[in-house]
């Protein structure tokens, strides 16, 4: 975190940077994420993908730090990222996303707009903005009605894909009760949407848990932080291996870090429809 200047800290900012200094900086440590990259990098996985968050109360100086984080990642060919709440914290650097981190959130077409489309290792990444500046004590996200016209536009266009597609957003689209202030707001024409098309699964994160939900016969799969170091929920990723013989099937291994040590917690199959 950047020592911010006084007027920078109005409104939304200094409740973000009171919790961060009190709280959120004790619970997230970047030894904790360097482990954690080191443990994903010696995986070798064909692509990754970032569901956003990179950075916390939205100063200046926190996105070029997190470009610098993202050059460790990958290059913008091997990583897709799509924003996060806290990357849209405040309405006054709401472009500097897409300045600092733009060439990891384009598609292969070249556009620069959500959603965009991404043909990795014989997957078709959708990735969605769901990141909105809210009010303070809100972290609720927002795809919007111009966002969701084009993303069921994309999508008409993979149906006939042969390979599996899989949507990349931050806030999840299944419904968490006890955090009615972390919501998808328009979660429900989101998973009508994702009913009448061919999608595979849905990855998100902004929950900081490991979960898995359905959307009918569609995989949800939601990511723990990358950094926390306490609580019941520690850092940790997802493994996603796709693969096609009798039907399309999806391998997921989940590793952890738990007490300074990164091992895999979890590995299960799934079909895809």
């Amino acid at each position: 975190m950047p020592r911010p200047r006084f007027r920078e800290l109005m409104g939304k900012r200094a409740i973000g940077f009171a919790n961060w200094s009190f709280r959120r900086r004790h619970e997230h440590r970047i030894e904790t994420l360097a482990a954690i990259l080191a443990d994903l990098k010696a995986q070798a996985p064909d692509h990754i993908a970032l569901t956003g968050d990179l950075v916390n109360v939205a100063l200046p100086g926190e996105f070029a730090a997190a470009r610098d984080f993202l050059s460790q990642v990958g290059v913008p060919h091997d990583v897709t990222l799509v924003p996060g709440n806290h990357d849209a914290y405040v309405r006054a650097t709401m472009g500097h996303a897409a300045a600092q981190w733009g060439d990891y959130m384009r598609g292969d077409d070249g556009s620069a707009s959500f959603p965009f489309v991404r043909r990795r290792g014989g997957v078709a990444l959708v990735g969605l903005s769901t990141a909105v500046p809210t009010p303070p004590f809100r972290a609720t996200g927002l795809i919007g009605p111009e966002q969701m016209q084009r993303f069921d536009a994309v999508l008409s266009e993979l149906d006939n894909a042969s390979e599996p597609v899989v949507v990349l957003m931050h806030h999840p689209p299944t419904t968490f009760p006890h955090d009615k202030h972390k919501l998808l707001l328009d979660a429900y024409a989101f998973r009508a949407l994702i009913g009448r098309h061919r999608v595979a699964a849905v990855l998100h994160g902004h929950m900081h848990v490991g979960a898995l939900t359905w959307i009918g016969g569609v995989p949800v799969f939601g990511v723990p932080s990358a950094s926390m170091t306490k609580g019941s929920e520690t850092a940790g990723y997802n493994l996603y291996g796709f693969s096609n013989e009798d039907g399309w099937r999806c391998e997921i291994v989940s590793r952890r870090w738990r007490s300074s040590v990164i091992t895999e917690s979890a590995r299960t199959s799934l079909p895809l429809g």
